[in-house]
């Protein structure tokens, strides 16, 4: 029989010192402990070990029964563990017991239990429910330890804490304020819980989508590469602005007259914006290019490749715009010469993308060791 008594009540109420080993000093040390003070559960866990022992020593199952009492320290955790582990030492050199049947009063004695079973088995568990409901205790510390991880882990800190105390702080300014402006109540409300939702639901976006490690790996890692979108969409909407300003000096170029449809507008809108269209994606394809070659990634090949594309894709949006416009007709020289130069474009880009391939399989050797290391 072991009684557990990992908070050591019975060294700081009674003056009881661990390990208490046999019958009569177990009685002895329960007494002190209910006499210093009478609502403590720690006595009952150790009445009812001595009552379980004499059960047993009357049933004569076991060769040899013998009953102890462990305690350990008033700050539980790891100092109190590393008592509890001591003292546990100690009584199987007295008695070297074969196995054990530990006796609690809840789940917080019980958490030593795989320090016991990494010296001798479990041989059952007795646990002791004093009045109050087991489940009691149980949730009491159950919650007590979310409560102490929480205070502990910053993380979790912000999101129960953090984020309820600036709600709560927000909402208080907002009251003040409401009393000496009495006539802006109604703005003040609205303006508070807009932006109260807006934290709340901007918080819980950038941890879904983590917004965060994200950043953070742009800012780092991939800084040249956003550099370059940045640039490559400011490209874009410039020249995309510029079409739409220009639309109808554009359409009189091309086709002598303004578009006189949506549809139509749409399609002088694309042929317009394709130069920067595709200067936007060669700024893009660069940044991947130099953030290749800085990091000695192999993929450069195929990011050169998709460089070298672009030409052709120039050629496919010119002249599929300028046939849908009836400007360019099917069977002409101009349309076979700009489709010979796209073909041209993209075996130049086919070629060089598996020359650089093959004379690149180190860099390949280079990333999968920095990758492993």
């Amino acid at each position: 029989m072991l009684a557990i008594d990992r908070d050591n009540d019975f060294g700081e109420k009674a003056g009881v010192k661990g390990p208490v080993i046999g019958k009569e000093a177990c009685i002895d040390a329960a007494l002190k402990l209910s006499l210093a003070d009478p609502e403590d559960s720690d006595a009952n866990v150790l009445y009812a070990a001595i009552k379980l022992y004499e059960e047993l020593k009357e049933r004569g199952e076991f060769d040899d029964v013998e009953i102890a009492l462990i305690t350990g320290h008033s700050e539980v955790g790891i100092k109190s563990d590393i008592e509890l582990n001591r003292q546990l030492a100690e009584v199987l050199e007295i008695f070297p017991a074969h196995g054990v049947i530990p006796v609690t009063d809840g789940a917080e004695d019980e958490q030593i239990f795989p320090l016991i079973t990494s010296r001798l088995p479990i041989i059952s568990t007795r646990r002791v429910v004093v009045k109050q409901s087991e489940s009691i205790e149980t949730t009491y510390y159950i919650l007590y330890r979310y409560l102490k991880e929480i205070f502990s882990d910053p993380e979790a800190a912000k999101i129960f804490f953090g984020l309820p105390g600036m709600i709560l702080l927000i909402y208080g300014i907002a009251r003040l304020l409401s009393i000496k402006y009495q006539e802006s109540v109604t703005i003040i409300s609205s303006t508070v819980t807009g932006i109260i939702l807006f934290l709340i639901g901007g918080y819980f976006f950038a941890r879904a989508f983590r917004l965060k490690e994200s950043v953070g790996h742009l800012l780092t890692k991939g800084f040249i590469q956003f550099v370059s979108a940045i640039a490559a969409v400011f490209v874009l909407f410039a020249g995309a602005v510029s079409a739409y300003l220009n639309l109808e000096s554009i359409a009189l170029q091309l086709t002598g007259r303004y578009p006189g449809t949506e549809l139509l507008g749409i399609v002088i809108f694309l042929n317009a914006i394709n130069t920067s269209f595709v200067v936007a994606l060669a700024v893009l394809m660069i940044g991947k290019v130099v953030h290749a070659y800085l990091r000695r990634d192999h993929h450069i090949w195929y990011y050169i490749s998709g460089l070298l594309l672009l030409p052709a894709l120039w050629v496919t949006i010119d002249v599929t715009t300028l046939y849908a416009l009836s400007i360019l007709s099917f069977y002409s020289m101009e349309f076979l010469k700009r489709g010979i130069i796209a073909l041209g474009d993209i075996a130049l880009a086919t070629l060089v993308g598996m020359y650089l391939r093959d004379k690149l399989r180190g860099w390949e050797r280079v990333e999968t060791e920095r990758s492993t290391a």
